[in-house]
């Protein structure tokens, strides 16, 4: 892997990010967004839109992570259903559509389309983060908890919690990769951090241009999660090793500042040009 081509020195960092979904990638501006979506007769579906002016206090470092995270949950799984939505329109011009559920209908019904979507794109950004957190910051502590019997450091609990947390992460990356439609998603994901490379050399977005990027990029999200994993680490060390309820309540108060400071890190390491 060629560093010097993930970390350019003479590349020009810009607030330009975006993330793969269902046959496309979603590319996200200063102000504005944009959704393309590759159908099945070869052709590109394209959906732009505004995105709404932050409020000043949205900027105020440690605090605009927060919000980052917040609104990463939420676009994504958004441009996610819009692109699945995408691709069951292709779906149900070849089979007949499938009849909505008995609550589905009575929700579109009462309140309308739009409410159902709304249940629908939250409800998923809850269960998400829900399973997210019981997995990936729960159940490490509450296991290592059982480690007790071997010591009662807890610089080396939390190292071992932290290093597990990790280890479950990449597992969990691993075991997705190797399921076509997520190895598909991976695919675009790869070329989105393409695209930007090319973008901020200044150069013509070709295919051909693209291509001669590496499919890494500092800021990529994965990054954010590593440095999430790695600063909480650190920042529950200080903490010592209470009860498993006090151990719980920590970890879940200071997710919102391990997500800013995690952020700060990643605006800091997409600036830099260091390898």
């Amino acid at each position: 892997m060629d560093f010097s081509k993930i970390f350019i020195k003479d590349a020009n960092p810009t607030k330009m990010g975006g993330q793969a979904v269902m046959e496309g990638i979603m590319m996200k501006g200063a102000d504005r967004s944009a959704i393309a979506v590759r159908r099945e007769d070869g052709s590109i579906n394209v959906k732009e839109e505004p995105l709404p002016p932050k409020k000043e206090w949205m900027k105020w470092p440690v605090l605009r992570g927060v919000m980052a995270f917040v609104d990463s949950l939420v676009t994504g799984t958004k441009t996610l259903m819009y692109s699945a939505g995408v691709l069951e329109e292709d779906i149900a011009e070849e089979e007949e559509e499938t009849e909505p559920g008995r609550f589905e209908k009575w929700l579109s019904g009462k309140f309308g389309e739009k409410a159902l979507f709304n249940f629908l794109l939250y409800g998923s950004v809850i269960i998400a983060l829900v399973v997210s957190v019981g997995i990936f910051v729960l159940l490490p502590t509450w296991v290592v908890g059982l480690c007790k019997v071997f010591t009662h450091n807890a610089i080396i609990l939390n190292l071992i919690e932290g290093i597990l947390r990790i280890a479950m992460f990449v597992v969990y990356v691993a075991l997705i990769a190797k399921m076509p439609d997520i190895h598909r998603v991976f695919q675009y994901h790869g070329a989105e951090h393409q695209t930007i490379h090319c973008y901020e050399n200044g150069l013509e977005l070709t295919p051909e241009n693209c291509a001669q990027f590496e499919t890494l990029h500092p800021r990529c999200g994965t990054s954010f999660i590593m440095f999430v994993f790695i600063i909480s680490l650190l920042l529950f060390s200080f903490l010592g090793w209470p009860n498993v309820i006090v151990r719980l309540l920590s970890r879940l108060l200071l997710i919102p500042v391990v997500a800013g400071l995690s952020y700060e890190l990643l605006r800091w390491a997409g600036r830099s040009d260091s390898v």
